[in-house]
């Protein structure tokens, strides 16, 4: 079984559609029949995108239309939301997915920090913000998916301001979740996609072979499917390295450093170096 919202006809809009997971997002709605909007941004890789879209959407062209979309820019986003509904009639599936991850450090340049920002999280909250509320209206069953990511909850050093802004997208979607729930009549509800590790441009680092760990955009998005289908609101994505079991340790072990006033990111700490080791040991 499905999720009710994905039946022949239904709309979905998809940021950051033209690459990676979004584009797989993008192919698999459109294949079971859905309509599809792709927003992102650079005409030539909307093209593409659009042409591989085509080729499987069960209306052909028809069922696709693009969109460059600055996700940073609310009036950006109230122009794609009129646009869809001018096209299509409404929106029913909502994929806040776009997203950047440059490198960046604590006293970095205020510049990347709020581009970083600005396109993560800033993004989802436009796009929910100027979406949802004709989502509601319409009366229909519907689905908002933000894209996280693991970096977001066990915060490793290496990016702050990635791991920042998607902190502030788990935050979000679980308030937005708690709304919606709550909301006399309201049949749409907030899920947060939390991917592995998954070859796409933003983490191929120019590479062209995927490397071994890692699952592929299509191999997430079936699983996003499947946990959909099941109504999980974490949908917490495993990759060819890393089980579902070893991820629930580093999140518990994340939150045990509040509980037992560790000191932060403890994990790469060389005094709990080996109380980690034996921790992550101890998998279900």
């Amino acid at each position: 079984m499905m999720h009710p919202a994905f039946i022949p006809g239904a709309v979905a809009v998809v940021t950051g559609g033209a690459a990676g997971i979004g584009l797989a997002a993008a192919k698999k709605l459109a294949s079971l029949g859905l309509r599809v909007c792709i927003a992102d941004l650079g005409a030539d890789r909307l093209a593409r995108a659009r042409e591989s879209v085509a080729a499987v959407a069960t209306g052909g062209d028809a069922d696709v239309m693009t969109s460059e979309t600055d996700v940073s820019r609310a009036e950006a986003l109230v122009a794609l939301e009129a646009a869809v509904t001018a096209r299509f009639g409404g929106t029913n599936i909502l994929l806040n997915n776009a997203g950047i991850g440059p490198r960046s450090t604590v006293l970095g340049p205020a510049e990347s920090w709020a581009r970083t920002i600005d396109v993560n999280l800033w993004g989802v909250l436009h796009g929910t913000q100027v979406f949802v509320p004709r989502m509601i209206e319409q009366g229909r069953p519907g689905l908002v998916i933000n894209t996280g990511s693991k970096q977001g909850i066990t915060t490793p050093p290496g990016n702050p301001a990635y791991n920042v802004s998607k902190a502030g997208v788990k935050a979000f979607t679980e308030a937005l979740q708690h709304e919606l729930r709550n909301t006399p009549g309201c049949q749409i509800s907030a899920h947060l996609l939390i991917p592995g590790f998954v070859f796409t441009e933003l983490t191929g680092s120019g590479r062209t072979d995927k490397p071994a760990g890692a699952w592929t955009p299509e191999q997430t998005i079936d699983f996003m499917m499947e946990r959909l289908a099941a109504n999980d609101f974490y949908i917490l994505c495993p990759d060819n390295e890393v089980p579902r079991s070893l991820d629930e340790r580093r999140i518990l072990w994340a939150a045990g450093d509040i509980v037992e006033n560790r000191p932060p990111l403890s994990r790469w700490h060389p005094d709990y170096a080996e109380a980690f080791k034996a921790f992550a040991s101890q998998r279900k």
